[in-house]
C-alpha cells in the first residue's frame, strides 16, 4: 500500500433522499435502544408510518430549506413528558444516536450542520424538561 492511505469517503447530505436515509437509520437505532426505545415504542406509541415523513420534512426544512414542515415539535414533547418524565439522559442518548448515525453515513458541511442542529435542539430543550419550573416556558 505504500505511503497512501485509503479513505472511506462518505457523501454529504444533499437532498431529501439522503435525509430519509439518515432519519430511517437513526430511528431504527432509537426503536432498539435500551435507554430511549421504550419511550418511543411503549409510552408515545409512535405511529412510524405517520411520524417518519414528518421527520423527513422537519430535517429537510432545517438543512435544505425545505418548505413542507409545519408543526410545534416541543409541544408534542411537553405532552409526552406529562405521561413519562423526559430526563437529561434521554436527551443525551437521543443526541448520541443521531450524531453517530450521521457520522456513519455522511461526511461534509451539511452532515456537520445536522449534528450541530441536533446538539442545539437537545441543548435548548433539555433544560425545559429537567429543571424545576422549566415545563411550558418556551423561549
Amino acid at each position: 500500500m505504500g505511503a497512501y492511505a485509503i479513505f472511506d469517503m462518505k457523501p454529504d447530505i444533499s437532498d431529501k433522499s439522503d435525509i430519509k436515509i439518515l432519519i430511517d437509520a437513526f430511528y431504527e437505532k432509537v426503536k432498539a435502544d435500551p435507554v430511549i426505545g421504550y419511550i418511543f415504542n411503549d409510552i408515545a406509541k409512535v405511529d412510524w408510518p405517520r411520524h417518519l415523513p414528518v421527520m423527513y420534512d422537519f430535517w429537510e426544512f432545517l438543512l435544505l430549506n425545505g418548505k413542507n414542515y409545519t408543526g410545534n415539535p416541543i409541544q408534542k414533547h411537553f405532552d409526552l413528558h406529562g405521561k413519562h418524565p423526559l430526563k437529561a439522559e434521554h436527551f443525551d442518548r437521543w443526541l448520541l444516536l443521531f450524531q453517530s448515525t450521521a457520522d456513519e453515513l455522511f461526511s461534509g458541511p451539511v452532515a456537520e450542520d445536522a449534528k450541530s442542529r441536533a446538539a442545539a435542539i437537545a441543548g435548548v430543550w433539555k433544560p425545559k424538561f429537567v429543571h424545576p419550573g422549566g415545563i411550558g416556558k418556551v423561549s
